[in-house]
């Protein structure tokens, strides 16, 4: 399929469980016995969850639209030892949150990222693009990003997921904007607050959080976002008394520094780990609406090695 074809096609479609291996789904049916439901006829349905900008990272990232899906897979980065596990399960249709080539719009991308870095890193970053894009098309597998409609979805998006993860319900919640929860808690020691997090986030392979700021000081309310918009000062206004933030937003000489300096607590989490409730929770809505497609996930969490001496 030439890129032109790609492009129309994608057009057309509209533009909690254990800490490692693959949740199974519970649909029974194998190969021989699934309906004619293609990659596109998903993609239609996942886009049409949430309003959507008119420019979307969710799309058909790499793959055939037209594909008759045998099995889907989901998972939060489509790492290349990910998608080797999808096929060897079966998979030939995986819904990522995260981009598969290494820059925010995949394929699309000619500036950010590695494009802005020194002629020698660019060339072994596209190198290796051509080789996992080659390996994915030799294969037959087709990926489709489902992130701004993740990061969206109301009542079962990501901060969701994860406020829920973490033990708080939305009945719970006392303020709240698009990609913003507040949660109420009882009244304790941010101290205290951090280390029931810290626990609850080992089951994700996060061995520790970072924090900063008063441990002694009381708070009755956590505030979480959703993955890179998290920034704790961009929804400060919702006035949460410890927030929780990723380790892809946060800054030693900014908001770490003006935590410790004004005492105000902030909890630092992986960024892998702040977002795989959410895709686990995408695939049980998936799984509710394509119940005759054995549908798994890959479970990922926490996306580096503790490594101590």
């Amino acid at each position: 399929m030439n890129r032109k074809e790609f492009i129309r096609l994608t057009a057309l479609t509209g533009s909690m469980y254990a800490t490692s291996g693959i949740i199974e789904g519970s649909a029974t049916s194998g190969f021989s016995s699934t309906p004619d439901i293609t990659a596109a006829d998903v993609q239609q349905f996942l886009v049409s969850l949430t309003k959507l900008g008119p420019k979307t990272v969710d799309r058909f990232i790499i793959g055939d639209p037209k594909t008759k899906v045998a099995k889907i897979g989901t998972c939060w980065m489509p790492y290349w030892e990910t998608c080797k596990k999808a096929v060897e399960s079966g998979v030939n249709l995986l819904v990522a949150h995260e981009p598969t080539f290494y820059t925010h719009w995949d394929l699309d991308e000619d500036h950010e990222d590695y494009f802005k870095a020194h002629e020698y890193t660019r060339k072994q970053y596209l190198g290796l693009v051509e080789e996992k894009k080659k390996w994915i098309l030799e294969n037959g597998l087709v990926i489709i990003r489902n992130h701004d409609t993740l990061d969206a979805l109301k009542e079962r998006g990501i901060p969701f997921a994860l406020g829920q993860f973490l033990g708080y319900s939305n009945e719970d919640i006392i303020a709240s904007r698009t990609y913003y929860n507040v949660y109420k808690i009882d009244i304790q020691p941010a101290l205290q607050v951090t280390k029931v997090i810290a626990q609850k986030l080992k089951e994700l392979d996060q061995p520790g959080v970072a924090f900063y700021g008063d441990p002694d000081c009381p708070v009755s309310s956590v505030g979480v976002g959703t993955g890179c918009i998290c920034d704790p000062m961009w929804f400060a206004d919702l006035q949460p008394d410890i927030f929780i933030a990723i380790d892809d937003v946060v800054r030693t000489w900014t908001q770490t520094a003006f935590a410790r300096d004004s005492g105000r607590p902030l909890i630092v989490i992986n960024h892998g780990t702040s977002e795989e409730m959410g895709t686990r929770m995408l695939n049980q809505i998936i799984k509710e609406r394509f119940p005759e497609i054995e549908t798994v996930h890959f479970n990922q969490g926490c996306s580096y090695k503790w490594i101590t001496g």
